[in-house]
């Protein structure tokens, strides 16, 4: 009989301590996928993070803040100094518009009207960066405009000649329309385009336009589907997702057809600003304040706040690597103390092989192969069991690590996303807590037991198995055949 069949045989001969030892083996094992699974995934998610986080830098008109604040709009010039500081790798200018349905803007305007206000914004105001000209759509907002929308609805109400107070007529929430130089979001990462293009030529006025998922869905449009603003009518080259509702209640058009419809030609709400590397960041963005000058641009890091998010996903990282160790670890002591508790039973079976020649190679190979049969047993079992648990594990690690960062970020404020976009830090509402709109970033870990990475842990099973086995096979050379004979 070959050494293999003997050892696949001997692991057979006790079916129930078989079966006991492979499932204690399968929850080692798939505990020690999972965390290798959830190591994976967050390691991913942290380069990225960095790679799309922590090279931007936003730049916004001094005291301003999205659709708030004074100070002065930034202009095409500013962004060919800010190109032109050292370490910066591209400069893609905004602009910020804020539509209102049609229907809606001619009810207010004449509630503002016969109230004695001006006509454009509510209470008579408009947005620092939308001229003199109210921009309206045929669209929908996808947002209603709920409890908290209606409350400050309310308060909006005017005061006529007569002194006698106009209810204004109920509004829905904005839109949120960005002009764009280059196809990117608020945190310099390409759109996430679901269907459809791009804009195609950014440079240019164009009337295509980008609309987030759930306005598309609101107003029935599709990729082809037309619409309108003020007087244009507009194509919808394409749909994004930007990962949140209010994100998605937004469209996208050039850059130069915002500042047309604005009637601000040549202005920006902002400028995205992405530097070559993180080591240059912070000499970047000193060198772009003192270029463009504290009395005209603010300049801050896009997703600051985020940085405290990556340092506890790199806890999470480090904590699902020790205990990816821990269950390795574990799954090696259990092969050593069952292959030392056969060994034992065996002497007799193993005196006898030696004393009719066997060598101690052959034995201890036989004893290897055994504790690798149970072994592959246990992988089988453990990485199915890894395939439903890692992303359990991964959302609880990511869960704990979110809720510990948020407790930690309370009052911080919303972090500095480029104005107006979605998901920017322009403190509008529905930006997701002190992350601002990029906290959707922290919880998209996706945690898939790919076969690379289950081949990989198995391939450390099996490393820390052949260890485990070869402690007791060394101890086969110890047995003497003449003391197991003598004692038969």
């Amino acid at each position: 009989m070959s050494v293999l069949a003997r050892s696949v045989g001997n692991a057979f001969r006790n079916k129930v301590r078989t079966a006991a030892v492979v499932a204690v083996l399968a929850v080692a094992i798939g505990l020690a996928l999972a965390m290798l699974v959830a190591n994976q995934a967050v390691g991913a998610k942290v380069q990225e993070l960095n790679a799309s986080v922590g090279t931007v830098l936003t730049v916004n008109p001094a005291g301003g803040q999205g659709f708030d604040g004074g100070g002065e709009p930034l202009t095409a010039e500013q962004a060919g100094t800010a190109a032109a500081v050292p370490n910066v790798s591209s400069v893609v200018g905004t602009s910020s518009l804020r539509l209102r349905n049609a229907t809606e803007a001619a009810a207010q305007s004449t509630a503002g009207t016969q109230a004695g206000g001006p006509q454009g914004a509510p209470g008579g105001g408009q947005s620092q960066n939308q001229g003199t000209a109210t921009v309206t759509t045929s669209l929908t907002a996808a947002i209603d405009a709920g409890t908290l929308g209606g409350r400050n609805q309310a308060a909006n109400g005017t005061t006529g000649t007569s002194g006698t107070a106009t209810a204004q007529p109920a509004r829905s929430l904005p839109i949120t329309a960005t002009g764009i130089g280059a196809e990117v979001d608020s945190t310099g990462k390409a759109l996430g385009i679901t269907q459809g293009n791009g804009l195609g030529d950014y440079t240019a006025e164009s009337t295509n336009a980008l609309l987030g998922t759930t306005l598309a869905e609101k107003n029935g449009l599709g990729v082809g589907s037309t619409f309108s603003i003020n007087d244009r009518t507009f194509t919808v080259a394409g749909l994004f997702d930007s990962g949140t509702t209010f994100g998605n209640n937004a469209l996208y058009v050039t850059l130069p057809t915002a500042q047309g419809l604005a009637e601000l030609p040549g202005e920006l709400s902002s400028m995205i600003v992405t530097v070559n590397s993180m080591e240059n960041v912070d000499s970047a963005k000193t060198a772009l304040q003192a270029a463009l000058g504290t009395d005209k641009a603010d300049v801050t890091q896009g997703q600051r706040n985020l940085e405290t998010a990556v340092s506890s996903l790199d806890s999470v990282k480090n904590i699902s690597l020790i205990a990816f160790l821990a269950a390795l670890g574990t799954a090696g002591l259990i092969i050593l103390l069952i292959m030392v508790m056969l060994v034992r039973e065996r002497r007799r079976e193993i005196g006898v092989l030696k004393a009719i020649g066997a060598p101690n190679r052959t034995i201890g190979l036989q004893f290897v192969l055994e504790a690798l049969v149970v072994v592959a047993m246990g992988s089988v079992v453990g990485a199915a069991v890894a395939s439903f648990a890692s992303g359990g594990i991964a959302s609880a690690l990511i869960s704990s690590s979110s809720t510990t960062t948020t407790a930690a970020s309370t009052g911080r404020g919303v972090g500095g996303g480029a104005a107006g976009f979605p998901g920017g830090g322009s403190g509008m509402p529905g930006q997701g807590g002190p992350f601002g709109g990029a906290s959707q970033l922290l919880t998209s870990v996706t945690a898939s037991a790919s076969p690379g990475v289950i081949a990989a842990g198995i391939a450390a099973v099996f490393g820390v198995a052949i260890i485990g086995a070869l402690i007791p096979a060394l101890l086969t050379a110890r047995i003497r055949p003449i003391e197991v004979l003598r004692g038969e």
